[in-house]
């Protein structure tokens, strides 16, 4: 849909029908840095300011309404300024929730909390979610957490930062002080303008860095204070929905319920979803036409131990969490796009559905690895990942791992496409013993850059392991010189000293002897020792005696010769164009002597 298309869409609104929605709040950073605990601490807190009821449950979300992020922020947030509704918070935090949740053309998240602890600063999972909101182009803040943990530390629970801040002592504010500015600099580094939130003039330009603690609740005033600013100043027109309008949303998760049988948990981004409207949701095959048999909500914490933990309503509007119930549901995906019908053409709809699944349809060729995840948002961000690690993909899809996932890696010639890269799902038992019987490896892994590095890894594994092969079975080339008065035995088999000059001489090589740059085949090494022990091979610098079956000393080879170990001319192509990188450099040192020698009568040889 063009910017065209947006605004007379939003201009054609009835403004007695339009509304501003509550922004979508994503939580992403590096396991262990305090996501949930940060998340477990709004919610919390929201909970005990809030009357029964005020906070409202929601299928994968929690809304947090205005006047209770008032109370929780104090002075810093003042209802009267403020038009949006609230935050609604995704409950699960991380990579997953965030790139499953997808709106037209990108994240549905509006805005991101990326969480980075002060002690431990940027780590591989920071710099993937730094990634990832990158290419989404989402808006984000930095909760710099763990501030309670600088040693030290005076704690004044749930206070603004500044506050805070100022009854510390000058030690740990300037202990504070360098964790945050490395985490500035972290940001910098990766080509993005920050500073601490009150500094920032504006924020389209820069991030603003927040320091809290989920902890004691330090900052946390500040957190939804300039969450709210955000919103408010950068969103509000983004916000604006038809609470009339048919309803748009993304599949959560495919669950099934007892009682409900498959059901979807959608976050629904604009419009409304009735009890008794019709569907069409992105299925794995094509879009699943359908209508709803009930829309399910958690009851209010109030209610929590009754005996169903869902009540049936029979409408919401958004932005929300729903569970719905339908027919048809087996083939929906998480990540999918669903869509209310109600007034409009089906035909229509199902195509809009169509085109956005296109949108997020991953770039495959006729050879490469087999690629699962568990949502299409997920598929997405692996393939763009893979693609920068100039990894092929020769199929990718969303679902567990099954036989015909492995009947398609087995057909790969380069054994290192054999291979089924799953993100965040399961590997069904079938597909485990075929992929034994047919020589696929399965890789599996929660978080995406393992995933990849585990590949890598295996490949790296494999290419060493198949040039040893090759350079077991190649003549390695040498250049090594007969010592004077060290002729141990004339003939059948001469055996001499020699030192070798460059290069790996090993038995069973066969000898050259150069007049000009014409070579001359004078025998085969058939024994080696050293300090008489026999030997398999000797390296450059080493002197020790051989036996060359062939050749009697004193007519074709004589003290003092160099003597080369003769490289066919398919190994010397090899050795030159495939394994440079791999040999010592004292044998690539012989190698090129040797071909400098085959070439000046030849310009062509082991080309």
């Amino acid at each position: 849909m063009s910017d065209t298309d947006t605004d007379t869409e939003t201009n054609a609104r009835d403004p007695a029908s339009t509304s501003l929605r509550t922004p979508i709040v994503a939580v992403l950073g590096h396991v262990d840095h305090g996501k949930t605990s940060l998340l477990d601490k709004i919610r919390g807190s929201a909970v005990i300011e809030g009357e029964a009821g005020a906070i409202t449950q929601h299928i994968g979300a929690t809304a947090v309404p205005l006047d209770i992020i008032s109370t929780i922020a104090g002075d810093l947030v003042d209802p009267d300024d403020f038009d949006l509704p609230g935050l609604l918070f995704i409950d699960t935090p991380g990579h997953h929730s965030f790139t499953t949740l997808r709106s037209r053309g990108g994240a549905l998240a509006d805005i991101a909390i990326l969480v980075v602890d002060v002690n431990d600063g940027f780590q591989p999972q920071t710099l993937e979610a730094l990634d990832i909101l990158k290419r989404s182009e989402t808006p984000f803040i930095v909760a710099a957490n763990k501030i309670d943990t600088v040693p030290g530390w005076n704690e004044n629970e749930d206070s603004p930062i500044n506050d805070t801040y100022e009854s510390q002592s000058d030690r740990v504010r300037s202990r504070l002080d360098e964790q945050l500015y490395e985490i500035i600099g972290n940001l910098s580094d990766e080509g993005f303008s920050a500073d601490l939130y009150w500094r920032v003039q504006n924020f389209q330009r820069n991030v603003g860095v927040v320091p809290v603690s989920a902890m004691t609740g330090e900052g946390v005033p500040d957190l939804l204070a300039v969450m709210m600013g955000l919103s408010q100043r950068y969103m509000k027109e983004e916000m604006e929905i038809d609470v009339q309008g048919p309803g748009v949303g993304t599949v959560l998760e495919v669950k099934d319920e007892k009682g409900f049988g498959t059901t979807i948990d959608t976050v629904l981004y604009d419009g409304t979803i009735r009890a008794d409207d019709q569907l069409v949701v992105g299925g794995q095959n094509e879009p699943i036409v359908t209508d709803v048999r009930a829309l399910l909500q958690p009851r209010p914490l109030a209610e929590i131990r009754t005996e169903s933990r869902f009540e049936k309503v029979d409408e919401v509007g958004a932005a929300a969490g729903i569970k719905v119930a339908a027919p048809e549901l087996d083939e929906a995906m998480a990540g999918a796009p669903v869509r209310v019908v109600r007034n409009r053409d089906l035909n229509d709809v199902i195509q809009e559905v169509q085109a956005e699944l296109a949108d997020i349809a991953v770039d495959t060729g006729e050879e490469g690895v087999v690629v699962k995840a568990d949502t299409l948002g997920s598929l997405e961000a692996m393939a763009d990942a893979l693609d920068e690690a100039e990894v092929p993909i020769v199929r990718a899809e969303v679902g567990d791992v099954a036989p015909r996932d492995v009947s398609v890696a087995s057909t790969a010639d380069d054994p290192k496409q054999r291979v089924i890269l799953g993100f965040n799902v399961d590997t069904l038992s079938d597909a485990e013993r075929r992929a034994e019987a047919d020589d696929v490896t399965i890789f599996t892994d929660e978080v995406i850059y393992q995933l990849i590095e585990e590949y890598e890894e295996f490949v790296e594994e494999m290419e060493q392991a198949q040039q040893s092969t090759i350079l077991e079975n190649i003549s390695r080339p040498a250049r090594f010189r007969i010592l004077p008065d060290h002729t141990f035995r004339q003939n059948d088999p001469a055996v001499v000293g020699v030192e070798v000059n460059s290069g790996t001489v090993q038995n069973n090589a066969n000898v050259v002897k150069f007049e000009g740059n014409e070579p001359d085949r004078v025998g085969q090494i058939k024994g080696i020792q050293e300090q008489g022990e026999d030997v398999d091979e000797a390296r450059a610098g080493d002197r020790v005696s051989v036996a060359i079956d062939g050749p009697t000393v004193g007519r074709q080879i004589e003290e003092d010769d160099e003597l080369w170990i003769e490289i066919p001319e398919k190994h010397a192509k090899i050795l030159e164009q495939e394994l440079a990188d791999d040999i010592p450099a004292d044998e690539l040192e012989a190698l090129n002597m040797f071909l400098d020698k085959q070439r000046s009568r030849d310009p062509f040889w082991g080309k």
